[in-house]
């Protein structure tokens, strides 16, 4: 198995961003090839690196079209369900991780285990995502078994790096999140971290048993009502990729419904774009509004499902992406290769 590992050059930004949505839906792709056939992969452990590598030039590349473009992945299909929950940890660690500042050693270990937590149950995971019964009892055994499986497996596939393992092996258990991030062991923050990325992805993405949540719901149903700072994971996550997160759909108080294209500088007031009226007609041109002025503001947080539309995602990225360069507010957070 060989991936291409794409390099964003910055000549041609306007191809570039052209083509985001086919190196991420690439990346995704290749996973998912990795994960579901991990035992006929030559050099297992160099391919994680490769693949990791990808992700983080095109997280380096601009972090809202990044945002955007994966939460838009994860949350239309449930084909390949696995590797699309991989990806959304993975990139989500990643970002993580730059916020709360770990040694690169703790980063790379934890976006490895992201990308590989699940790796010993991949065909199962597919499976569930596609089923409206509960889990049988042979399944639900195999849930329960499958961070110590995956754990095993990876061995067997040449992993070394023990703090990896450790995260892939207890990544469902239970770590104090009162406690300082800084004052515990590195298997206990990474587990904590990987823990809550994974309940929150699981949430967003949709199964053919129940539609996926919004995104601020599944922030809501992990930490309640009240974001409290003293709970780092959930309020970084917050702080970081925002309530409503570029991909992600709104409900604004004019009644038009619109897509999160970009963060602003001001905490949960992103930059969006209409795209249905305030009857369900579909807007040919949407508008964009900058929500941080405060009108329109953002009434509530969609699900996917609540949206039947199909949007061109890379007329949504450029859009994007013209108005925060045309935006004093929005132009410092325009990211170029090799800043996160």
């Amino acid at each position: 198995m060989s991936a291409a590992h794409p390099h964003p050059s910055s000549h041609r930004p306007e191809g570039e961003y052209e083509d985001l949505l086919s190196l991420w839906s690439d990346l995704e792709a290749a996973l998912s090839v990795l994960l579901s056939r991990p035992l006929l992969v030559q050099d297992f452990p160099g391919k994680v690196r490769q693949f990791d590598g990808w992700l983080q030039d095109l997280v380096a590349h601009d972090i809202d079209s990044a945002l955007y473009l994966m939460f838009q992945l994860a949350s239309t299909s449930t084909v390949g369900y696995s590797a699309s929950h991989a990806l959304v940890c993975g990139t989500l660690c990643h970002i993580m991780a730059h916020e709360l500042h770990l040694p690169q050693r703790e980063r790379d270990s934890l976006v490895r285990a992201a990308l590989t937590m699940n790796i010993g149950m991949t065909r199962l995971q597919d499976e569930l995502a596609e089923q409206r019964e509960r889990p049988s009892a042979a399944q639900q055994d195999a849930i329960r078994s499958h961070p110590e499986d995956s754990m095993l497996l990876l061995q067997r596939l040449f992993i070394a790096d023990e703090l990896w393992l450790d995260v892939v092996g207890q990544h469902h258990a239970t770590v104090p999140d009162r406690e300082p991030l800084a004052q515990q062991e590195p298997q206990d923050r990474l587990t904590r971290i990987l823990g809550t990325i994974d309940r929150y992805a699981a949430m967003i993405s949709p199964r053919k048993s129940r539609a996926g949540r919004s995104a601020t719901d599944s922030v809501r149903a992990i930490v309640g009502q009240e974001i409290d700072q003293r709970d780092e994971v959930s309020y970084t996550l917050v702080r970081s990729v925002g309530l409503c997160p570029p991909g992600t759909f709104v409900k604004l108080d004019n009644g038009e419904t619109a897509v999160v294209l970009r963060r602003s500088d001001k905490a949960n007031h992103p930059l969006v774009a209409s795209v249905l009226d305030s009857d369900g007609t579909h807007r040919t041109q949407p508008n964009l509004y900058q929500t941080a002025s405060g009108k329109p503001r953002i009434q509530s947080a969609l699900a996917r499902s609540a949206v039947g539309l199909e949007l061109d995602h890379r007329t949504m990225v450029r859009l994007g992406l013209y108005a925060a360069q045309h935006s004093a507010r929005l132009r410092g957070l325009v990211t170029g290769p090799g800043a996160l």
